[in-house]
């Protein structure tokens, strides 16, 4: 690694259970990013922010669903996660249901 210490975890966010609150992505700004389709928070980079700031974005989360993970884990992790249907977060969906107007007589 450059410059740095290896760290013996990995941070990872359990997606499925991700609010999407963005308290992480604003507390660690270079490790958690807001997945542009689905609303929720993203472990993008494992060297992006301090231990102290990760730990910090990690004790922010209203539904503890940001964890360490063992490295070899996050593979195992990512197929699971790829395997579940998610609704997106934070978006409205561009059809609207056609508004019915009363009749003039």
């Amino acid at each position: 690694m450059l410059g740095g210490k290896l760290r013996e975890k990995a941070v990872w966010v359990d997606e499925s259970a991700c609010i999407g609150c963005r308290y992480c992505s604003h507390v660690a700004t270079n490790t958690f990013v807001i997945e542009p389709d689905l609303g929720r928070s993203r472990a993008i980079r494992q060297d992006g922010d301090s231990l102290e700031l990760v730990q910090e974005a990690i004790d922010t989360c209203p539904v503890n669903c940001i964890h360490w993970v063992n490295f070899e884990k996050l593979d195992e992790l990512r197929l699971q996660l790829e395997a579940l249907e998610m609704s997106t977060l934070g978006k409205q969906s561009s059809v609207r249901p056609r508004r019915h107007f009363p009749r003039s007589r």
